[in-house]
């Protein structure tokens, strides 16, 4: 599910970058497959093969990997029902690089979970990304409110894609403090 993710953010930053609405409708599939992924790992968390109090953390860290997925498919949407300023193009890609970064920190933390390591440090690493973030979502709406917008409707979703776009790290970091829980149980 974690890989999966890691693929959509990928194909998002890389259709951002590239203007490409072919692979920005990809986001879309990847997260249809992310569901099916999503349900089949909550019915096997629930079949027993987790202890009993493990479980409902299991499928929380499970949703919060499927909110972000979420996340990127309402941004892939909002994106190809407008046309994107160049303008705001380098930071939003910048946005977008960063949250494929964490992406593949939250995936070095699971497997560092599973193998019983100490997950201060990656957590950490996830938290810096995630106030790079912050910082970058600041200028790029300052820059957002400069551009000219001619149709309510397309500027509501320009809103909404940024807004989605930065969000993205937020979820990425709260499934990461999910994973610090988890691990303080098994041990």
């Amino acid at each position: 599910h974690v890989r999966l993710l890691q693929d959509g953010c990928k194909a998002f930053h890389e259709a951002l970058e590239h203007n490409d609405h072919q692979r920005m409708r990809r986001v879309k599939e990847l997260e249809r497959e992310a569901d099916t992924i999503r349900r089949d790992i909550v019915s096997h968390i629930y079949e027993g093969a987790f202890l009993p109090y493990l479980r409902p953390e299991l499928s929380k860290f499970v949703e919060l990997v499927d909110q972000v997925f979420d996340l990127l498919e309402y941004a892939a949407a909002c994106y190809l029902g407008i046309r994107f300023p160049d303008s705001l193009r380098s930071e939003a890609v910048r946005v977008a690089f960063l949250n494929v970064e964490m992406c593949d920190m939250l995936r070095i933390t699971l497997q560092a979970m599973t193998a019983g390591e100490d997950l201060r440090e990656k957590r950490l690493a996830i938290r810096i990304y995630e106030k790079r973030i912050d910082d970058l979502k600041f200028d790029l709406m300052k820059d957002a409110r400069s551009i000219p917008i001619e149709d309510f409707w397309e500027g509501n979703m320009l809103a909404d894609f940024l807004s989605r776009l930065c969000s993205v790290s937020d979820l990425i970091e709260d499934a990461s403090d999910h994973l610090g829980v988890i691990s303080s149980i098994i041990k």
